[in-house]
């Protein structure tokens, strides 16, 4: 006599259905040292449980505490990954996407969720992407307490995956940055991106990836770039740099008044977003020369360069508006992390040409171009 259907054992029938359940144990299982290593004396229970726990006790310290959150993923720079079949840098992209969104307003990031979503299920590569994500939470000083690994077959192929985060800190309210504290004089202090950082790569895919057929260069990511000194595939899954601890120190130390992300949409544009509508900040490209990267992807796709500027950061990772006295010690203060930091402009009251109050206005030309 057959077995009636609700005696079927689901996991089996749940694998022939394309989903692995062992194989996400085992990827958990393989997760776990590196996540522990990323996290905060405020975390409670580990990895396991319906949700992550965060002893909000430690807010108490905070007169009006304010909380600050943030989400993005890394875009097609997973393909990157993906191809070179390397996947324990793409966490540092995830990482600093979020965590750098929260520090602009002054807020320390406290604690990171992840989402990785698969086509098939591979335990090690899994562990390796979460290794990334950990290790990234431990340079920006937040714990990362809980995720979710989905397997979509059908959606995905086997071999592709997308990962997303989503971030929450805290500021102080009476030290929130942002536009309210920018003055007329204050100093654009910039700061050295560590390459393309993970926006744009759709167009430095097609630029220098793409098929001839369709107006690319067609070169493969094994190939030797002598203006990068290195692979292609190399330069193009750079880790994106995380500010998170250095910016705080700044904030900490100096009287900045905002601070500006550099991501999609370029220096221009995101440097608006924290600018009052009565200033004008003016930056000068002469002050500092992209990596070679940047040039590349001009040059080889025949790309105008403010297309180039709306896109890609070209080699500003991160702004900050501040005094003009407090400039020496805030470049202190970034070197001290590693960070090159430079005056690129400065803030004005009146464009003086009748430029709209709340702009940014790039000016001179990149040594070299």
């Amino acid at each position: 006599m057959s077995e009636p259907r609700d005696a079927v054992e689901p996991q089996n029938a749940y694998a022939e259905a394309g989903v692995n359940i062992e194989a996400a144990d085992t990827a958990i299982e393989l997760m776990k040292g590196w996540v522990a290593k990323a996290s905060r004396p405020e975390v409670i229970g580990g990895l396991g449980g319906f949700a992550g726990l965060f002893d909000a006790s430690a807010l108490t310290r905070y007169k009006q505490p304010l909380l600050a959150t943030s989400t993005d993923g890394v875009g097609t720079k997973v393909a990157i990954a993906q191809a070179m079949d390397v996947h324990d840098t793409i966490g540092f992209d995830l990482v600093g996407m979020v965590v750098d969104d929260l520090v602009v307003c002054g807020a320390e990031p406290l604690f990171m969720t992840d989402y990785i979503a698969t086509g098939r299920v591979v335990p090690e590569r899994i562990a390796a992407i979460v290794k990334g994500i950990a290790e990234a939470c431990q340079v920006a000083g937040c714990a990362l307490i809980g995720g979710e690994t989905a397997e979509h077959p059908g959606l995905l192929g086997p071999e592709e995956y997308d990962v997303a985060g989503a971030t929450t800190g805290v500021v102080e309210a009476d030290r929130l940055l942002g536009p309210g504290r920018v003055r007329p004089g204050d100093v654009v202090l910039a700061m050295a991106a560590s390459g393309l950082h993970s926006n744009g790569y759709s167009l430095v895919r097609h630029v220098l990836l793409g098929s001839g057929d369709h107006g690319g260069a067609g070169w493969a990511l094994d190939r030797n770039v002598p203006e990068l000194g290195r692979s292609l595939g190399e330069e193009l899954l750079t880790p994106t740099r995380i500010y998170a601890k250095a910016c705080l120190e700044l904030a900490d130390r100096t009287g900045v008044h905002a601070m500006s992300h550099v991501t999609g949409g370029g220096l221009a544009a995101n440097l608006e977003r924290v600018m009052p509508v009565e200033l004008v900040a003016t930056v000068d490209r002469s002050t500092w020369t992209p990596q070679p990267i940047f040039d590349l992807v001009r040059k080889v796709g025949d790309v105008s360069q403010h297309d180039l500027e709306m896109t890609l950061n070209c080699g500003v990772g991160m702004v900050a508006l501040l005094p003009p006295g407090d400039v020496d010690e805030a470049v202190r203060v970034l070197e001290g992390h590693g960070i090159r930091a430079w005056v690129a402009g400065e803030v004005r009251g009146d464009a003086g040409d009748g430029q709209p109050g709340g702009s940014v206005r790039l000016t001179g030309q990149h040594p070299g171009w």
